[in-house]
């Protein structure tokens, strides 16, 4: 070291000068937007430092939230926790990978070399888990190293093709699209050539019949289809074990696009892969698509219409250098069998099985870019990923107008500077872009705002970019008051506490589980009368957030954490975020179909590793006395389909097989066992 006062007057003019160098060169208020901020040169001796992750660091966060390494020191993480954890880099290089990015097992110590060749600055870090988890690295050392980029926006928006027919045919093929914007096509499977798959659009209350034909490689099995969001028969809701689209068969899937006999709102449903035990591989490989149900209403409140009518859906996925998707589920789980169900052995067991990607994806393309004019778009927001949540904003500051939820209109406009939707969650929202000609728009995703303590927070990433380019005229407006769904009488009592957590242990399988059972397709969890109103709560114990689906119906949110729920959620849903030790109480009236259908975490990997449950609506207190004879479609919880016949005259039942051919036998066990399964179902059900 050296000890004169000259040597060290000599260092502090050297540091001094290479800091207003290196600031002329590095604007540091543009990089920090990207999770970066410039900083100063430092002489000195190698610095090291560890990330420490404690236990129970999905709600603690890091132990150590700052840390500071030299260019030539060494930056190593510890995990104490009993769940995976990832430290990675909010700043992306040129090809939008992450600066540093280290998966760190529990009880493990693994050390993060990409850190040190950073250049000196402040970099934020997060786990992609759990990525309210956040930290900042502080980098000291001399001028130069790798510097973040920004991202381009090189490739114009995806706007997948609109099919408006009667009766649709999408082929399932494997297909070789543009999703980054250099080098080779990425190869997907697809509904209908493209991902997402043709926007399907049609006006409520008009039938639709869609012919799906699996054209995909051998290797992919069997699929299952589900409209999500929407309202028909069960043996249309996709299965995941029965009604199979087999390798090389079509299969038709009907949608009445009606609710107890009504049409149906306006509404912004998906469709998507729902197959037993691969759900989340199938949507990872691009099973994807968009169905929009229009109704006379909304053309009379003059929203944004055609052009200005945009669905986006939004998703994460990592690629190897070939521009192929990654395969995050080669070396996934050991499904074991026990008396509880399925359960799961091995390093990506439950919970440490979240599939997440480098690049968040918007409409199938990696930070695309779409000009508009200075007027309202009406943006349709679909969070189609398998785990990752998005919290949506305006790198202008503007804010979002909602109007709707995935599921239709709201009664009155809702104004929110950002949006937190988790997987499978939609919002419907205007944006204004009056007085922003020749600016660019950056739609982003930012870290939670809502101040939870516990919940599982959201990525942070540029998605796209909007450029304004030219006036036009616009007559749309954002109305003050909407045809949202009114009120439904709901019971004082609750008919079904569904509970999701984690359970199991490392020896004898873990598992994601509701109610403390993991799925079971060949049982029945509960039994809902039809025409009964039903209210159900929903809760969470387990250490992450879950974003609940049910089937079936379309629903309201009576309370959340006992309070009446916020604004945007009193419209019609279908899926609710729960954050650890949060509680939701939903009801619907079941009416116009019986069967089985599931409730469900959408977080795809928790649903494939047993967090879903089965319900049986059931037509035994329909009464037939008074009305028109009536037949109720009906799949037996095997998944085997009957036609169970309501006529005027009670008691007079009698059930039909498919297959009608199987002989007087058979004919005669099928009602002995309707008559026993009758039986059973009067006697009440535990809640």
């Amino acid at each position: 070291m050296l000890k004169s006062g000259w040597g060290r007057g000599a260092i502090v003019l050297a540091m001094l000068l290479s800091s207003l160098m290196y600031g002329a060169l590095a604007p540091s208020s543009v990089a920090a937007d990207r999770g970066f901020v410039a900083g100063a040169a430092r002489a000195t001796m190698p610095i090291y430092a560890s990330v420490v992750i404690p236990k129970d660091g999905a709600t603690k966060g890091y132990a150590t939230k700052v840390v500071t390494i030299s260019q030539d020191g060494l930056l190593s993480v510890v995990n104490l926790d009993t769940i995976d954890h990832t430290v990675t880099s909010v700043a992306i290089d040129s090809e939008g990978d992450p600066l540093f990015d280290v998966i760190v097992p529990p009880g493990a110590t693994v050390s993060v070399p990409a850190a040190s060749l950073l250049a000196p600055g402040t970099y934020d870090f997060f786990c992609t888990f759990h990525p309210n988890m956040t930290g900042e690295l502080i980098v000291e050392g001399d001028s130069g190293g790798v510097t973040p980029a920004l991202p381009k926006f090189e490739q114009p928006l995806l706007i997948p093709p609109v099919r408006t027919g009667d009766h649709i045919r999408l082929p399932m093929k494997k297909t070789l699209q543009r999703v980054l914007p250099h080098g080779r096509r990425t190869p997907l499977w697809t509904y209908g050539n493209s991902w997402p798959g043709p926007t399907i659009r049609r006006p409520a209350g008009h039938a639709t019949d869609v012919t799906f034909t699996n054209e995909l490689p051998r290797s992919a099995g069997s699929m299952s289809v589900h409209f999500h969001g929407d309202h028909h028969a069960a043996r249309f809701d996709g299965q995941p074990g029965s009604f199979l689209v087999r390798r090389g068969r079509p299969r038709t899937y009907h949608f009445p696009l009606t609710y107890a006999g009504k049409p149906e709102p306006s509404s912004f449903f998906w469709y998507h892969d729902h197959r037993m035990d691969v759900t989340a591989r199938n949507n990872w490989q691009g099973l994807q698509g968009m169905f929009i149900v229009d109704d006379a209403r909304p053309r009379d409140l003059r929203l944004p219409e055609g052009r200005h009518d945009i669905p986006l859906l939004v998703g994460d996925r990592s690629f190897t250098e070939k521009n192929r998707f990654t395969n995050p589920f080669r070396n996934g789980p050991t499904m074991i069998h026990t008396k509880a169900g399925m359960a799961f052995t091995g390093p990506k067991a439950p919970p440490n099985d979240a599939t997440v990607g480098t690049r968040v994806l918007v409409n199938g393309r990696y930070a695309p870019f779409l000009r508009v004019s200075a007027t309202r778009y009406r943006l349709r927001l679909l969070n189609a990923s398998s785990f990752s949540a998005y919290n949506f904003a305006l790198s202008d500051g503007r804010p979002f107008v909602q109007i709707g939820t995935g599921n239709g209109l709201l009664r009155q406009p809702v104004v929110r500077q950002n949006i937190l939707l988790g997987p499978a969650q939609r919002a419907d929202v205007i944006v204004d872009f009056h007085r922003e000609k020749g600016q660019n728009v950056v739609l982003s995703s930012i870290p939670r705002t809502d101040g939870s303590e516990t919940g599982t927070g959201s990525r942070s990433a540029a998605l796209m970019e909007f450029r304004v380019r030219s006036d036009a005229p616009d007559r749309s407006r954002i109305p003050a008051s909407l045809p949202g769904p009114g009120p439904i009488e709901v019971p004082n009592k609750v008919s079904k506490t569904w509970t999701f957590g984690l359970s199991g242990d490392a020896e004898t399988g873990t598992f994601w589980s509701i109610n403390g059972r993991s799925f079971d397709m060949d049982r029945v969890d509960f039994r809902v009368p039809l025409g009964s109103t039903q209210r159900w709560r929903i809760r969470n114990v387990a250490p992450v957030s879950h974003y609940v689906h049910i089937h079936a119906e379309q629903w309201h949110t009576v309370t959340r954490a006992g309070e009446k729920p916020p604004p945007w959620e009193r419209g019609l849903e279908d899926t609710w975020r729960l954050d650890p030790g949060e509680e939701v109480v939903v009801a619907a009236k079941f009416t116009d179909y019986t069967g089985p259908f599931m409730i469900h975490c959408h977080m795809l990997d928790h649903e494939d590793h047993g967090m879903m449950a089965r319900f049986l609506v059931t037509d035994r207190h329909h009464k037939a006395a008074g009305t028109a004879a009536r037949a109720a479609e009906h799949v037996h919880p095997s998944g085997h389909e009957h036609t169970v016949a309501a006529t005027t005259s009670a008691g007079q039942r009698f059930v039909t097989r498919s297959a009608g051919a199987l002989g007087a036998q058979l004919a005669l066990a099928g009602v002995l066992v309707l008559g026993l399964r009758l039986r059973r179902r009067s006697v009440p059900q535990p809640a």
